[in-house]
């Protein structure tokens, strides 16, 4: 923190303040968020950082520590198109919050990221929190949470060109530490899980990430919405498939063509899996639990197709473990991390275990991660 801080002052002669905002595991509810559905998340202790001062004119000049780049933006001039650039999470937030209404300042800015790029741990959510509310904290602006949430996941979608939902901003803006969170993605509403200590999360990095993965995210997104729109003619109720049974999915989805229909059993059925693992949680039951993520990884192999061999080997491996209550993909998936439900008293097993058998069988070494539920979105 304070060799950032050293690190600004060098870059542009002058003191700043220091903000951050935490990238994030999902429990269970895997591609739900788009659909309205249900999630739980838990914000996690690896941060994008931005130090921030102002400046007199409305220019951004952003530094980014890990990239040893430095890009320049003029807030008064029409905006420019995403580049597949790391700035495009910086500059579309400031482009959506100019668009609803908040008059930016000019700032200098130094942006250093913590959360593993790719490894699905919402590193893009964490770098537009982080500088959202740092740009709208030098422009004298104070903003409800949630609020934030739902602009810098506009920016992700409108401008970016990913059509995420709403879950990672969200935790990052809300997260609590020592809990999960099960969040209603229509309503934003939510009830705060306490993680106890007897049962650990674990984070598994496979260490690869497939080119195909932004591509066919916003595929599912089609495919569900397809989903939607034939189901309609039966139940014209239906907004998303979050309104959808599945014994409703069996009787009026027949004609659906069979992709289709796996796309949406995926999101209805796991919709069901989060409740009933809320519920789970609540009674401090692990081995339910555990069984939930088993079955929602299944789901997302087989019947929403996002998974990956490497995937598929670290969730197997980790069946073979004792003291290993559940594991599952989580993100969006095509490579990124398992999240594994593991006893306290197992965890070094776990971790030797798994790096082993997993180097061996792909020449990988993955990175582990031991994680604790971390508070959300802050000035340091």
């Amino acid at each position: 923190m304070q060799q950032l801080l050293q690190t600004f002052q060098d870059l542009y002669g002058t003191s700043a303040r220091l903000y951050h905002a935490p990238g994030r595991v999902n429990l269970i509810g895997e591609h739900t968020d788009y659909n309205d559905g249900f999630v739980m998340p838990a914000a996690i202790g690896f941060f994008t950082w931005v130090a921030a001062a102002p400046r007199a004119d409305r220019r951004l000049v952003i530094h980014s520590a890990n990239f040893e780049e430095q890009v320049e933006f003029d807030l008064d001039v029409i905006a420019t198109p995403a580049r597949q650039h790391w700035t495009d999470y910086v500059y579309g937030v400031a482009v959506t919050l100019e668009h609803h209404g908040y008059r930016l300042r000019g700032a200098n800015m130094l942006i250093r990221g913590e959360v593993p790029i790719g490894a699905g741990l919402s590193s893009s959510a964490a770098i537009e929190v982080a500088t959202g509310y740092a740009l709208l904290d030098t422009a004298g602006y104070t903003i409800d949470p949630i609020e934030l949430a739902t602009l810098c996941q506009r920016a992700e979608s409108d401008y970016v060109g990913l059509r995420c939902g709403i879950m990672d901003q969200f935790i990052s803006c809300c997260g609590r530490r020592g809990h999960a969170v099960l969040l209603d993605c229509r309503s934003l509403g939510y009830r705060l899980l306490p993680l106890p200590e007897e049962a650990r999360l674990v984070i598994c990095n496979t260490m690869v990430k497939h080119s195909l993965a932004s591509g066919e995210y916003n595929q599912r997104r089609t495919e569900c919405e397809a989903g939607v729109q034939h189901l309609r003619q039966f139940l014209p109720e239906v907004q998303a498939l979050r309104d959808v049974s599945l014994a409703e999915l069996k009787r009026y989805g027949r004609d659906l063509p069979e992709v289709i229909y796996r796309r949406c059993h995926h999101v209805i059925s796991e919709n069901e899996r989060v409740l009933v693992s809320a519920n789970a949680l609540d009674q401090d039951d692990f081995i339910t639990f555990g069984q939930l993520m088993n079955e929602s990884h299944r789901s997302l192999r087989d019947d929403y197709e996002v998974s990956c061999a490497e995937l598929d080997l670290l969730v197997q491996l980790a069946s073979e473990i004792e003291g290993v209550y559940g594991a599952r993909m989580t993100g969006g998936g095509f490579g990124g991390c398992t999240i594994n439900l593991v006893k306290a008293e197992n965890v070094r097993a776990f971790e030797q275990v798994v790096a082993q058998e997993y180097q061996r069988r792909t020449g990988y070494t993955p990175e582990i991660y031991v994680c604790s539920a971390a508070d959300g979105a802050e000035r340091v």
